[in-house]
Formats: C-alpha cells, structure tokens, sequence
C-alpha cells in the first residue's frame, strides 16, 4: 500500500470515528447525549406512535400556555426533556433518515458547543467578541478562499479591514440570500448627484432618479423559496422573481433566460441579479454557471449563486469542476449547517469584491461606530452567537482532504443507489444524481411499458394514480418508522413537462451504507402492495 492510500485509509477511519460518538457518562445529561446517538438505525425513535395522531399526542406534552409558579430542579427538569421532548424527537442522525438535508454530526460538536455556550460572544460588536471577531473574519476568508481562490496578498489586505468584508455569517442561506440581494440593490441604486441611495430615500425614488419602470430577479424554477421572501423584504416585490423554464436535466434554460432578459429590458425593468442555483433543493442539479455569468455580464447585472447545498462541494478537488464558473459570480450562498455537518443556525455570503458590502453599511453612536472592526456593520443580524467557532473547529478537525472524502462518499453512494433504481424492473428513476440527491418513485414493470406506450389522457390518468401510489408508500414508510424518504413534486420532460410525485432522496450521511439503501427499496415494494387502491387500478389497465 502507498504512503498516499495509507494516508487516505486512515483518514477515512478518522472520519468514521468523529461520526460516532463515545458511550456517555452515566448522567442525565449523559443519557441524553446517549439518547441522542443510541438509536440511529431508527428513525424515530422507541417512543414515538406510527400513527396519524402522533404530532397531536405530542402537543399534549406542551399544551400549557402559562409559566411556572413554581422552580423545578435541573436534575428533574433535564428527566422531563428526556422523556417528553428527546424521546419524541426526530433521529436525522439516523442512516436510514435520508430524505432532507439534514444529518449526523460529528460527536466534537456537543463540547465545542457547550464552549461556545458558555463564553456566549456576541459577534455583533469588538466589545463584547475581542476574539471571536478576527475568528469569524479568518473563517469568511477561508470560504472565501475556497470559492475565488485569491491569492495570500489579496487576503492579507482584505481579511481584517475595517471598512471592507468578504462576507457574513448568518443564520442559513435565507439571510444570506437576501443579504447578496441587498447588497446588489443598494450598488445598483447607489448615490448618485443629488439622490442620496436607495439606503436613505427609498426604492420609490430610486426607480425614478434612475428611470426605471421596476427592478427583476430572474432564477431557474428549481430557485430556492428564500429568494421571493428577499423580494418581499427589499421592497421589490414576489411577482418580480421571475421563474425560467428548465431543461430535461433540471438546469436553467439558458436560451429563455436570454429572451426573458431582453423582453425586460426593452419594458424597460432593470435586472437586478441573475441568480445560479449550484445544488438545487429538490433534485440537486447545478445550473451552467459560466453561462450564467456571460448573460450576467451582457445585461450588466449582479450575479448570484445560491450554493447553499452544493457549495461545500468545492472542496472535492475530483468533483469541484460540477461548479465550474462559480468563481465568477458577484456574490455566493453556502450553508455550513448542510454538507459542512455543523448544527443549524450557520450560513454565510462571500462577496467577489470586499468593496461591496460598503453598500449596506450602517452605525450607531454607542455600536457598530465608523472605523471600528465590528462585524455588525456589515449583517443583516444585530446580536449572534459565535457560531463561526463550530466551522472553524470543523475545518480544521476535519480537513479539506476529510471533507472532500465525506463529498465524494455522498456523490458515489447516490451514484450507486440510482444504478440500483435502474436495474430494479418496478422502480423509475426520475432526476439522474449530479450531486448527491436524486428522485424516482415506485412503477410496477408493467405499467413502465404502458406508459412508454402511451400518452394523453391515458398517460395522465396513470401518472395520476401513481402520484396517489407515492404518496401512500411515502406516508406509510414514515409512519413505520424504519427509514424516511421524502417527496415532492417535479416536471419531467418524458411525460410532457407533467409534475409528477416523486421520492426524494438525500445522501449526505455518511453513516448510511448500502445495505440500507437496498432495504429502502425492499420496504418500498412491500408498501406498494399494502395497497388497497391504488396499485389495484393501476394493474388491472390495459
């Protein structure tokens, strides 16, 4: 064995092991801990009812709207979150939990999150987070880093300005959506002779001082919900988000992009950002990024990638081209609570030019002053946690090397599981996996031929009776308990663009083996028999 596959092996054990976590000491807060990880070839959990009323007997649990008159000890407090609260929990740590992006963490992220807890940094001024300040800088110049790939002098001179930012932590790819989008906004209707900016006088004004008839953004219909709410918020409005059709792979049509952009600006409405969605959420598919960019650049507009899931995928230096052109985008969204495996609450936006952000500075007379190193200046989000403390803990514990092995694990397991799907004669696979999530649904051998046969009212009678069939078998596999799959709805150009129901499916666990995803498809079929309805109409049309 060579000194490089030796050293691959043992990161690979490495990774296993931060993956499982340690037998807990023998306390309540132990057993809690233990409870947590005990049970992860479930889904969820020994306590919870496979029932329709489940959620309803759990309301029950805090149906009390009043506060305590009386204190409660923490030894017994902690026993009735145990019971009432840990018990009925959901298991996304689970292996056989595979329908949302949501996994297992590293078990390093129960004490440094009791660190970061306990020194409770409020990363909104210097004054009250000395060190995490300069942390939280380093960790935006290292994803940074990862997406532009600049040199050391670019960062030496950018990574602690004062009055520049490669970027901001937020919350999840929402804030960071709407924080790439309000900076794109505030550059475009900047101050300009006597109008002092969007920022002071208002879109109103703006759209009048610059003679526009409105403001677009324009995204594939795979775009990500958050980017209507930033629509919302800025003023511009959710009908302004305008959807382009996509291609049979599920990717932005970039010949109606151009069409729409051109029937935009001869109405006169400004384009405000093209957005590219690197991983979209339902089937994970990325967009052509470097066409993306050139339209971007033709209409003169900000260019946006929304990489909240795929972004990590950059650190895959086998699978890293998927996102090639990304590095030429104005601004990008990247959730470190999705493939970066650290706990919800931790997105950030990277911004090609740290100038930028100048755009949606804003201070205070007793915070955020002018000249300060406050990261609040600069953030959507006022108070924060150091939250920044859990990813720059994780790149270095886990590595890029260790992150690219979970990445390319995620990509060749969907990979495998689709060619499972392929050569099983009763499944249909439906979106072809690019990054680790794919799609397919539940089809008897039978009424796979019928349909390549047919078309028509007949072909949407039968899809419409197996969209029922996917729900039945999505619902009861839930309810088991044993495994979950999730579904949605999706165009799919064999069957004329009709949305179809299908299974989705999410394999970034890297505790999920094989085995399981054969087990998936196994529980499926014996599902599908159960079946009193549906799946009778289906076999018996001829």
């Amino acid at each position: 064995m060579t000194a490089t596959k030796r050293t691959a092996q043992a990161t690979r054990e490495s990774l296993h092991r931060i993956f499982t976590i340690p037998e807990a000491p023998n306390s309540t807060i132990g057993r809690i801990e233990q409870q947590i990880s005990q049970n992860l070839m479930g889904f969820l959990g020994n306590h919870i009812a496979a029932s329709e009323n489940a959620l309803t007997d759990i309301e029950q649990d805090f149906s009390q709207a009043s506060i305590p008159e009386t204190p409660m000890f923490v030894s017994d407090h902690m026993q009735h979150l145990l019971d009432k609260l840990v018990s009925q929990s959901v298991h996304t740590s689970s292996p056989s939990f595979i329908g949302h992006m949501t996994s297992a963490l590293p078990y390093f992220i129960l004490p440094l999150s009791k660190l970061m807890v306990g020194l409770n940094q409020n990363l909104v001024k210097v004054e009250t987070s000395k060190a995490f300040t300069p942390m939280e800088r380093q960790v935006l110049g290292m994803m940074h880093n990862l997406v532009y790939q600049q040199n050391d002098k670019f960062y030496g001179q950018w990574l602690h300005s004062a009055a520049h930012s490669l970027g901001a932590f937020c919350s999840g790819g929402t804030v960071a959506n709407i924080t790439a989008l309000w900076v794109a906004r505030n550059n475009l209707l900047k101050e300009n002779g006597e109008f002092k900016g969007i920022a002071r006088e208002g879109l109103f004004k703006a759209l009048n001082h610059y003679g526009y008839n409105g403001l677009a953004i324009l995204v594939s219909k795979r775009g990500h919900y958050s980017l209507k709410k930033a629509a919302d918020v800025l003023g511009i409005g959710q009908d302004n988000v305008i959807a382009i059709d996509t291609d049979e792979h599920q990717k932005i049509d970039c010949k109606k992009l151009i069409e729409k952009c051109q029937q935009l600006s001869a109405q006169n409405i400004k384009i405000l950002s093209i957005v590219g969605v690197a991983g979209t959420t339902e089937t994970g598919n990325v967009d052509p990024l470097n066409q993306l960019a050139d339209i971007a650049e033709q209409f003169s507009c900000h260019f946006h990638v929304d990489a909240a899931w795929g972004g990590a995928t950059l650190f895959s230096n086998k699978y890293r081209y998927l996102l090639k052109g990304i590095e030429r985008a104005d601004s990008v969204t990247i959730d470190a609570h999705k493939q970066m495996y650290v706990p919800m609450g931790a997105g950030l936006v990277v911004f090609k030019d740290p100038a930028s952000v100048a755009a949606i500075e804003h201070h205070a007379e007793y915070i955020l002053r002018k000249g300060s190193k406050d990261l609040g200046s600069h953030t959507l989000e006022g108070s924060r946690s150091g939250m920044a403390m859990l990813v720059y803990s994780s790149l270095h514990i886990i590595s890029r090397p260790g992150y690219e092995m979970l990445i390319n694990d995620g990509i060749e397991k969907a990979q495998y599981f689709a060619k499972l799907i392929n050569q099983h004669p009763d499944f249909e696979l439906m979106s072809e996996p690019e990054l680790c999530l794919l799609t397919y649904r539940y089809v008897p051998e039978k009424i796979q031929r019928l349909l390549a046969n047919t078309n028509g009212e007949q072909q949407a009678e039968i899809n419409h009776l197996l969209d029922k069939l996917t729900q039945f078998i999505q619902k009861r596999q839930r309810e088991n308990g044993k495994s979950f799959v999730s579904r949605t709805r999706i165009e799919v150009a064999r069957y004329g663009g009709a949305k179809i129901l299908v299974f989705r499916v999410v394999l970034a666990n890297p505790l999920t083996h094989k085995a399981i995803l054969s087990d998936v498809l196994e529980e499926q079929i014996t599902l599908a028999q159960e079946s009193e309805t549906f799946l009778p109409k289906l076999l018996v049309i001829q």
